[in-house]
């Protein structure tokens, strides 16, 4: 187990404020919150020592400590979940900040826990992150954002559209190569480095692609990137959510909303 003498916090963003899926983090067909199964799942990993939900609802807040979990009020103001998990660790003092997105309960804790681990080996970089080989109907959806890397398994680009691009691609060439990679959204920082990048401004690219890690490839930053074994369901639409409440209780096949 890599050594972290301060601690691992692992952070989890938690907005009620989803247009698709109305006060997700509070859905609790299964008998639990949603926050609380993405909480739970946390307290898996090895290397935290802490785990927190950020939110901006007083709602949230009081499920959390009502469950029993470790809650923080954040502004919002926040643009973004990197914006929260900066302002939940500003007067924190671990090592490491992991954050992890709070609708995607199933995450794989081991590739969460290799995360650390590189991160740990290799005090130098500032920010680490996650991807999976993308399945052949992601290569092309704009929803699933695709990373390309370079010889040191550092991102060069991150993109909705598809990368690489492989121009002489035979209708039977498969496996991939390099593959398609899909990015997953688990993010390892340095805790000075996750105040410092919530501190930089807004980019081109980041602009057009709409994706924030696109700011620190801009302003120079390395980025690690470690292929992980399994990318986890996110919930972002009511039928999401049923799937996840089949899995998690044995509901009926379609539950009425």
């Amino acid at each position: 187990m890599t050594n972290f003498p301060g601690g691992v916090v692992v952070v989890i963003p938690a907005r009620m404020a989803s247009t698709r899926l109305p006060e997700k983090p509070l859905l609790r067909r299964t008998g639990k919150y949603l926050v609380q199964h993405t909480y739970e799942q946390a307290r898996k990993i090895r290397q935290a020592t802490a785990v927190i939900v950020a939110t901006d609802d007083v709602r949230v807040f009081d499920a959390v400590r009502g469950f029993g979990g470790e809650a923080v009020m954040t502004s919002p103001d926040c643009a973004t979940g990197t914006d929260r998990v900066a302002e939940a660790v500003r007067d924190r003092a671990e090592d490491l900040v992991v954050n992890v997105q709070g609708d995607e309960p199933e995450f794989d804790v081991g590739d969460v826990e290799a995360l650390a681990d590189v991160m740990g080996r290799n005090p130098s970089l500032p920010l680490g992150t996650l991807a999976v080989v993308a399945s052949e109907d992601e290569r092309d959806r704009t929803s699933a954002v695709k990373v390309v890397l370079d010889c040191e398994g550092d991102a060069l680009y991150f993109s909705r559209s598809r990368i690489p691009f492989h121009r002489d691609l035979r209708p039977d060439q498969e496996p991939l190569d390099p593959p398609v990679l899909r990015h997953v959204g688990i993010y390892a920082f340095r805790r000075e480095a996750v105040g410092r990048f919530s501190r930089l401004a807004p980019t081109p690219l980041e602009r057009a692609e709409k994706l924030e890690q696109l700011r620190a490839l801009e302003h120079g930053w390395k980025i690690r990137v470690l292929v992980g074994r399994r990318a986890p369901a996110g919930i972002d639409t009511p039928e999401d959510y049923d799937a996840f409440v089949r899995r998690n209780s044995g509901a009926p096949e379609r539950l009425a909303w």
